[in-house]
């Protein structure tokens, strides 16, 4: 009888969607030599920029448009109200965040719950939201 295999950190790893980071866009963000602190800086600024860009869209699903687009015809008189910020402690530190909010108080985001303070396990969160 085969014996059972254990699935290993790369076995994961190859399963997940890989993703291509454009060379100007590295360009542009790696301009010469970095020490871990910037490295760590530029890491925190790109979770913050995806988690505010996903937050927003969830934003766009909840009102059923984008922004800057007309509102749909027989929907709701809700709307966007503007921003809030909060502050989440992930796996390596604290992040200040800007989470939209909406006239009527329904918006309920998906990614990271009211009076939610903690996210970890970033990278599963981003997958299973696109998945």
């Amino acid at each position: 009888m085969p014996r059972k295999t254990k699935p290993t950190a790369l076995a994961d790893q190859a399963a997940q969607p890989q993703f291509h980071i454009p060379a100007e866009l590295l360009d542009q963000l790696v301009t010469g030599p970095m020490t871990p602190g910037q490295v760590q800086g530029l890491f925190d600024q790109f979770k913050k920029s995806i988690l505010e860009r996903a937050l927003g869209a969830e934003m766009s699903h909840h009102l059923g448009y984008a922004p800057g687009q007309a509102k749909p015809t027989g929907g709701s008189a809700n709307h966007r109200n503007g921003k809030s910020t909060k502050t989440v402690l992930t796996d390596v530190g604290a992040l200040r965040i800007d989470v939209p909010r909406d006239r009527e108080g329904s918006f309920e985001p998906q990614l990271i719950g009211k009076h939610e303070r903690r996210f970890t396990g970033f990278d599963d969160k981003i997958i299973a939201m696109y998945a």
